[in-house]
């Protein structure tokens, strides 16, 4: 088990999944621009799905009687967001971000909480194939952590 309670790790994934909201919905007016790049849907499935994670996110936060951490009013994104390879990278960033916490919160929770958790973690490692990164053994988890 985690040193984090199962609370602060839903409030932290809900923070998380709020970020991604905002910067995938900011990636894909980016990727408008693009034509019809492949990179479109990928972002507007990213943003979906994000969506509806914040969605979840918010009911548990609630669920294990916490009141869900809002939304900041904007997040910090590079100012180079102009070709195909700085959104991918950039979208690949905020994935990797949100399996980051995903394995935090399947580390402090337990029962259909963590079952949940270890499901979207698995689907968010996924993700990130889309946005060209390679595939991790242990996805969230910081690289070398299997050799501690």
């Amino acid at each position: 088990m985690s040193d984090q309670t199962a609370l602060d790790a839903l409030q932290g994934t809900l923070a998380a999944e709020h970020a991604a909201v905002y910067i995938f919905g900011v990636l894909g007016g980016r990727a408008a621009v693009l034509g019809l790049s492949p990179l479109r849907p990928a972002l507007a499935t990213a943003y979906d799905t994000h969506l509806a994670r914040r969605n979840q996110v918010r009911v548990l936060v609630r669920r294990a009687g916490g009141d869900p951490v809002a939304a900041e009013a904007a997040y910090d994104l590079p100012r180079a967001l102009t070709t195909p390879a700085q959104i991918t990278a950039e979208a690949l960033r905020v994935e990797r971000s949100c399996v980051t916490t995903y394995a935090a919160l399947v580390a402090a929770t337990t029962g259909s909480d963590r079952a949940w958790a270890v499901v979207t973690l698995s689907a968010g490692a996924l993700s990130e194939l889309s946005f060209g990164g390679p595939p991790l053994a242990l996805p969230g988890l910081p690289a070398g952590f299997a050799r501690r």
